[in-house]
């Protein structure tokens, strides 16, 4: 009776400790907010040029236009979807940027899209890649590298560079330190690559089943030199079914998009323009944004 006591204690305290432990690592993963780095740029100082140059522009609800800066929204219906398209035109490659939430490097650190955007003065912005949902993947912003450590071989990154010029890579093909060295201002890991070439290069066949399925969406593409689209799809309600993979690479190339990168969709597809959230985010059942780790900005 002693033994099958002790026995039963024993497997009750490593129950408990099982369980306190996989709690840990599950806040650990999710939850606990750890600063890696702080960025170059304050929000502070972006707000404030963003403030100076947005005197002299002229906007309105669905455009904007002032120091080299063109950007139009259109909003249409493709294959059942609501879907929102800024076109931009951009004077100097300097006015496409990324920004962190919090303006920190890290894990579990996020803000809405918009409070990022709002923080940085960014006349546009779509939500980023989502760095901190992952443990590996590429990580270049504003010409800085936060983490080198190569996902798997074949992921495909979309490199932006200093020039503004778009190219689609893969981890297993050039390290994080050959890209920066190489001229890139930005490396988002998230992918795949949807257009390069001019050619639609998503394989419908070769798609996980999450990918087949209609989402929300959110990708960037290159028209030309300075010329851009940013794309976000409405999705998972009776309104707007959401695309898949391939159809939203149809679209992009219907636009003109010689390079075009899917970025993180879901609840986290936002469109942000002129102060307020265009589209209709859908996180967690509900309409309403979802709090993400990075955003690509105009401003």
């Amino acid at each position: 009776m002693k033994r099958h006591l002790h026995h039963s204690r024993w497997g009750a305290g490593y129950g408990i400790v099982l369980a306190l432990f996989t709690a840990y690592v599950l806040l650990d993963a999710f939850v606990i907010p750890r600063n890696y780095a702080s960025v170059r740029d304050s929000a502070s100082s972006a707000g404030a040029a963003s403030s100076a140059r947005t005197e002299d522009a002229v906007q309105t609800d669905i455009s904007y236009t002032g120091s080299g800066i063109s950007v139009t929204l259109s909003t249409s219906r493709y294959c059942g979807t609501a879907v929102y398209t800024a076109d931009i035109v951009l004077s100097d490659a300097a006015a496409l940027k990324t920004a962190l939430a919090e303006d920190t490097y890290g894990k579990n650190i996020t803000a809405a899209t918009s409070s990022i955007a709002a923080g940085h003065g960014a006349i546009l912005a779509i939500n980023g890649d989502f760095y901190g949902a992952q443990n590996d993947g590429y990580v270049i912003r504003n010409g800085q590298l936060y983490r080198e450590t190569a996902a798997a071989s074949d992921r495909e990154d979309l490199v932006i560079s200093s020039g503004g010029d778009f190219s689609i890579v893969r981890e297993g093909d050039s390290s994080a330190r050959a890209l920066l060295a190489g001229g890139a201002e930005q490396v988002l890991s998230f992918g795949p690559g949807l257009v390069e070439d001019g050619r639609v290069c998503v394989d419908e066949d070769a798609e996980v089943a999450r990918a087949k399925a209609s989402n929300p969406r959110t990708s960037i593409a290159q028209i030309g030199p300075g010329h851009y689209v940013m794309v976000v799809a409405d999705g998972r309600t009776e309104e707007s079914q959401g695309l898949s993979l391939r159809e939203l690479a149809e679209y992009l190339r219907s636009l003109g998009a010689v390079t075009a990168y899917n970025l993180d969709g879901g609840g986290s597809s936002t469109l942000y323009f002129n102060g307020r959230v265009v589209n209709n985010p859908t996180g967690g059942g509900r309409i309403g944004e979802r709090k993400v780790s990075d955003i690509v900005y105009i401003g």
